[in-house]
């Protein structure tokens, strides 16, 4: 059960986002929900409609230790891990840690760099450490990675490949913003310099805290057999060549918790599991070429399963 000051915590740090972020409550609470689920975040979506904005206010609301890496065509793998370099006094190779090192990482527009550095973040996000001239080095706790990427049809992108994509937790696009929203953005402070006066309402105990307190939310047996249910449509739905895995299934449930504990509730129901499908699942499909978008085929299957 999660505990009331921490509670109290978590409601904060998601007004102050959404007082950063304007108009955007369901994807915040999408962002909450891949931090405490001890996920990463993918953020796709325009250039200028905020994904940057989303990613700098959550890493000031945090209280973490937060770096930036700017992808880009010529960045290479040890430009984000580190390297050895040779000390000729010591007589030895000593590491010099690369901006991975930290709590929240900022891989801005990943999808600008080519393939083989975009791979580099690929055992950090999944085994929470790097491994450079054979030697393992272990990143900080919590470790959380929030990556904004382009629309691949945008010139000078390359799409990330499908192991780099199941690394992401979940995969959201914020959208045009509302009238109302976007009338009080154009009339408001400049955002940079509202997230540069915002303080940190959580930290990385009350992360960990949380995170632990996530994998106490009941799920129950039909909930998990929804789940299950899920999973099979994928596999022989129209249009989908690889369905989801038993990793994806995982990641739902989880997701699934952490979303039911922001709520305030300390089980799972099934509109927690379809608020989450579309953002868990998407990116993990794999669709054949004249199926349409992912997120469509998502969402034909969520409707194609029914709730017992």
């Amino acid at each position: 059960m999660l505990p009331d000051h921490l509670r109290a915590a978590l409601d904060g740090a998601q007004t102050q986002v959404n007082s950063l972020v304007l108009g955007k409550p369901h994807e915040v609470r999408l962002a909450f929900v891949a931090l405490l689920s001890d996920g990463h975040l993918l953020i796709e979506d325009l250039p200028g409609l905020g994904k940057t904005t989303l990613a700098h206010a959550l890493a000031a609301t945090l209280g973490l230790q937060f770096q930036r890496v700017q992808f880009t065509s010529d960045l290479l793998p040890a430009d984000i891990v580190g390297v050895s370099v040779f000390d000729p006094q010591a007589r030895r190779f000593e590491f010099h840690p690369g901006p991975v090192f930290t709590q929240v990482l900022l891989a801005d527009e990943i999808n600008r760099a080519p393939p083989r550095t975009q791979s580099a973040l690929l055992e950090a996000m999944a085994e929470h450490q790097v491994t450079v001239d054979g030697s393992s080095h272990a990143l900080p706790t919590p470790f959380f990675v929030i990556a904004t990427q382009n629309p691949v049809d945008l010139s000078g992108t390359y799409p990330l490949p499908d192991s780099q994509l199941d690394r992401f937790l979940l995969r959201l696009a914020l959208g045009y913003p509302g009238e109302q929203a976007e009338h009080d953005l154009l009339a408001g402070t400049d955002r940079r310099s509202l997230i540069a006066q915002a303080r940190p309402l959580l930290t990385a105990d009350d992360v960990i805290a949380a995170r632990a307190a996530v994998g106490q939310v009941h799920a129950s047996e039909p909930l998990i057999g929804y789940v299950q249910a899920l999973l099979a449509r994928s596999r022989k739905h129209p249009g989908v060549r690889v369905g989801l895995s038993p990793r994806a299934g995982l990641a739902l449930l989880r997701a699934a918790r952490a979303y039911a504990m922001l709520l305030g509730r300390e089980h799972v129901r099934p509109e927690d599991v379809q608020a989450l499908f579309t953002a868990v699942a998407a990116h993990r499909l794999v669709a054949e070429a004249d199926a349409g978008n992912d997120a469509a085929l998502a969402k034909s299957i969520l409707h194609s399963v029914p709730v017992d």
